[in-house]
């Protein structure tokens, strides 16, 4: 009814005259009124007095801020915090024509009088209103000038989230602030996969016994880590009943919003009685960095106390600081908006002066005709004050909004780390990290010791099993097939089986007692459905599942696994016969692919080593018959190590040398896959693995209930009318000896842990192929259960002293078939195995001949030049010049060398006769090579010239 008498209240306030009360002196005013509305009778309204008026003589006595202009505080006392009477209270503000009002005290009252404020065009300006729903939006007169609690509730779901508590217990004060504050707060967890699991709202001015009864209920939930948000009145009252009911104790966190840590500020040092309520406590406070301006108002702030701490002393909080650099804000902004040539005006309301001579004097109200202008200014404002940094975002909200985790400890507090929207939780104060962004972030993201409530170092867990004597409902699928996993002793509620030892083991090593009992889910006729079982979790009928059930991505979307106890993929069964050895065995380790690039690369190395030998080594020549067995008795000898050719050239040592080391790898792989084929025992299937099943058509078995008939309809893409559901393994066993022609499967599918028995004692059956799913069994758990966590690291405990396996071998080690240590058809090997090999090698004979040819053709060039120069050479008498290339190509180099040699003296002799005598050139210079000489004689001018050749 408030509200809706407040809404027809200004209703009449929507028309107004142009009529203009006030000055229109084109000179800055003297005086500029501006209005605060806060509880100044408590010892944080004192506080706010204080450090306003401190900040308006200030400004005042500073010329350069507002000139020969002056502000002039009006304070209006805020008494009970109540809604409705602030109404009054703010009407006798605005009726002093006061440009701005600082205030109001509590969100309860902003959320009433900005209404106000918004009719009369009077910017509201809040430090301590910080509700995240008092937006610019609704309310664009409302100036926050401090951080909304929005970000507060940001850093309190961090400082859950890091900790690793999933849920909390909200208490707060149940008016706008709380509510809403605590809405921030599940939407700030939400972000982080935690949540509210209990809200328990505390009437405003509710009695020591009505806060017992939430606190009792409090107690009864799951959740240990407990968030306060309430005011410097209520939150203490909180306390107090919880320190009595023995809540403030070991297993407890206590997370309370900056009120408390405003308490400490102000009031420190606070009663010992006082500070044994709140031991262990975690609460935020807004964080303002050190600065020389800062360290001098500190300073100074005991001059202002001085005489106002009759009721205790007043220490400095926050909110003094705000106070004070509001105060600025405020004049800077109204700096602006006198230099801009406007004038401080106020417009009546011809409605509101029908009502002259009614009580409540409406007819005062006037509208501010600056108010936007003055509220534009107030956001531009941009300064740096006691607080750091004044400045405002696009959002209408400041800039850096920063947190200290403060941890209360003893007669004080200390602090463990800073929050902020940019770096999240820190070690380091945010304003270090943004000056220098080279620090190691991962290091800052460490808090620092804390001491929990109880006096303890070491952190709670955060939850324990509610006290109300509800035992937790395990679902155990109860089946008609393997039985050593899990099963139920007939005639009892007893239960058995690996899946269940690894249970009752990980539950014995958690540090505190699990209340349960076990549900069979199933007939025990058919295998049931795990999936079902899982999806019976989120609906609240179990609170958990242990049994045979795997990790499937499905089933994760619906629950939350432990750590995997055991691995089981799926894998494909089929039945084998034993591979008798041939009188070809000896070419089955290769390929016909891979042996015939063997055999063509014996023959190109071959060839390749005799084109670079064959002009340097006698070995390598001779008649065309004898060179062509040279090439292939090389070539295939080089297999076993035993050629007897001796190669000369670099090159073709560089070939022979890679090449043999390509046979050693070759024969060393021939002879270890021959020696598996001839000496282990081989069977053989027409089935190699999944593969091989989904190009075909025959049936496929499956164990009935499992999820592996989805994946194979789903991922893998069979059809499902050639799955068929097998109930036993009995059955499955049957139904692969039948064969498709006969009823049967051609292959059974299931998870490796239940293969491993079934072929245990079936040896016609093997694993073909490789497993196609990498699964795990793990115990299924509601979403975010602490239990899922705690019973994770139970396990990994148990791999690591050794129980795991011990349970394994109890019940799942059994004498494996003799056939189980033979192996399928020996996988032939393929020419990819080798392929860089043969790159390689080939690589080297391309580069050894490309060298090779540019070098002959170099030494052809030349032989041909010396052949045109030579005196007895027929320019027109010769072959065609390829087979003069290919004859000088199969010629010996020695002999080259020796022609050329030769045919140099020639030229020599040749120029040394011109003059008329002729001359015998001997072969003296060659009497290390046996020769023939034949004397030619060529007629020149008349005479005879003799030229001995030399053969």
């Amino acid at each position: 009814m408030v509200k809706v008498w407040l809404l027809a209240l200004m209703i009449l306030y929507n028309g107004f005259s142009s009529t203009v009360a006030g000055t229109h002196n084109s000179t800055r005013p003297d005086i500029v009124n501006i209005g605060a509305l806060f509880s100044f009778n408590t010892s944080v309204g004192k506080i706010i007095k204080i450090a306003l008026e401190a900040a308006v003589n200030d400004v005042n006595s500073d010329p350069n801020i507002l000139g020969e202009t002056k502000l002039k505080l009006s304070l209006q006392e805020d008494s009970k915090y109540r809604g409705f009477l602030s109404i009054a209270e703010v009407l006798q503000v605005m009726a002093r024509h006061n440009v701005a009002i600082i205030g109001p005290h509590s969100s309860v009252t902003a959320h009433v009088i900005t209404h106000i404020a918004n009719e009369l065009q009077v910017p509201l300006i809040s430090f301590s209103a910080l509700d995240p729903t008092l937006s610019s939006l609704q309310f664009p007169f409302f100036i926050r000038t401090c951080h909304s609690d929005l970000y507060q509730m940001a850093a309190i779901a961090d400082l859950v989230d890091y900790y690793g508590w999933k849920e909390v217990i909200a208490v707060y004060i149940d008016d706008d602030n709380g509510r809403n504050g605590i809405g921030a707060l599940g939407d700030k967890l939400a972000e982080k996969r935690c949540r509210i699991s209990y809200k328990a709202p505390v009437r405003p001015e509710a009695t020591p016994e009505e806060i017992t009864n939430v606190l009792v209920q409090v107690a009864l939930a799951e959740s240990r880590v407990i968030v306060v948000h309430a005011n410097t009145i209520g939150g203490p009252k909180v306390f107090s009943v919880a320190k009595n009911l023995g809540m403030i104790g070991t297993g407890y966190v206590w997370i309370a919003t900056a009120f408390l840590s405003a308490i400490l500020d102000i009031e420190s040092p606070l009663p010992s009685d006082k500070m044994d309520e709140i031991q262990g406590v975690l609460t935020a406070r807004v964080h303002t960095p050190d600065s020389e301006l800062k360290r001098k108002f500190v300073s100074k702030w005991q001059n202002l106390t001085h005489g106002n701490t009759d009721n205790g002393p007043l220490g400095l909080s926050f909110l003094s600081l705000y106070a004070y650099d509001t105060i600025y804000a405020l004049a800077h902004a109204l700096d602006a908006f006198l230099k801009q040539g406007n004038q401080i005006t106020f417009s009546n309301d011809s409605k509101l002066s029908t009502l002259r001579g009614d009580n409540l004097r409406l007819d005062a109200l006037n509208i501010f005709d600056g108010g936007n202008t003055l509220r534009r200014n107030i956001y531009e404002v941009n300064m740096t004050g006691v607080t750091g940094l004044f400045k405002y975002a696009p959002d209408k909200n400041l800039v850096n909004p920063t947190y200290e985790i403060i941890n209360v400890v003893g007669t004080g507090s200390q602090r463990i780390g800073y929050w902020s929207n940019h770096s999240g939780l820190s070690s380091i104060p945010p304003e270090t990290l943004h000056s220098k962004p080279g620090n190691n972030f991962r290091e800052s993201k460490r808090l620092s010791p804390v001491i929990w409530p109880g006096n303890t170092a070491q952190k709670p867990r955060g939850w324990v099993f509610p006290n109300n004597g509800r035992l937790l409902r395990i679902g155990v699928p109860i089946g008609v097939s393997y039985r050593q996993f899990v099963s139920q002793v007939p005639g009892t509620d007893t239960f058995q089986g690996f899946c269940i030892d690894v249970f009752l083991s990980a539950i014995n090593l958690l540090p505190y007692a699990v209340p349960y009992k076990f549900i069979p889910y199933g007939d025990g006729k058919n295998n049931p459905s795990n999936t079902e079982l899982v999806r019976r979790i989120t609906t609240g009928e179990y609170d958990g599942a242990v049994g045979d059930i795997a990790i499937t991505t499905t089933r994760t979307k619906m629950v939350d696994f432990t750590q995997p106890y055991i691995e089981s993929g799926l894998v494909v069964v089929a039945p084998v016969r034993e591979t008798e050895t041939s009188a070809l065995a000896f070419l089955a380790p290769f390929t016909p692919r891979m042996w015939f690039v063997t055999a063509l690369f014996f023959i190109i190395v071959g060839t390749v080593v005799w084109i670079l030998e064959h002009r340097v080594n006698d070995e390598f020549r001779g008649p065309p018959k004898k060179q062509m067995v040279t090439i292939f008795w090389f070539s295939f000898s080089t297999m076993f190590f035993s050629h007897r050719e001796n190669t000369v050239s670099t090159f073709g040592r560089c070939v022979l040398l890679i090449w043999l080391f390509v046979v050693l790898i070759i024969t060393s792989s021939y002879t270890a896959s021959l020696t598996s084929i001839l000496t282990v025992q081989q069977l053989s299937s027409p089935i190699k693995g999944i593969e091989s099943l989904v190009i075909g058509k025959e049936p496929i078995g499956y164990t009935q209930g499992s999820f592996s008939k989805n994946y194979l309809i789903q991922e893998i893409g069979i059809d499902e009318s050639r799955l068929i559901a097998l109930k036993t393994p009995e059955e499955a066993a049957r139904a692969l000896e039948k064969g498709p022609q006969n009823g049967g499967v051609a292959a059974y599918i299931d998870q490796r842990a239940y293969i491993d028995i079934f072929l245990a004692s079936r040896c016609k059956f093997t694993i073909v192929g490789q497993e196609f799913t990498r699964n795990g069994w793990g115990f299924g758990f509601p979403r975010d259960s602490p239990l899922a966590i705690d019973l994770s690291t139970a396990i990994l405990q148990m791999v690591d002293n050794g129980d795991l396996q011990r349970i394994h071998d109890k019940w799942l080690l059994s004498r494996a078939c003799l056939t189980q240590g033979a192996k399928l058809e020996v996988q032939r090997l393929k020419l990819k195995s080798f392929w860089g090999l043969y790159v390689i090698c080939g690589s080297a004979c391309l580069v050894a001949l490309l060298i090779y040819f540019i070098r002959i053709i170099r030494q052809y060039t030349k032989h041909r030049s010396e052949e045109l120069d030579s005196p007895d050479q027929n320019p027109s008498s010769g072959s065609s010049g390829f087979k003069k290339f290919m004859s000088f190509a199969d010629e010996k180099e020695e002999t080259v060398k020796n022609r050329s040699k030769r045919k140099k003296m020639e030229r020599i002799s040749y120029r040394g006769s011109e003059g008329g005598s002729s001359s015998i050139i001997s072969n003296k210079d060659y009497d290390a090579q046996p020769s023939r000489c034949i004397a030619d004689s060529v007629p020149n001018g008349g005479s005879e010239q003799v030229f001995v050749k030399v053969v």
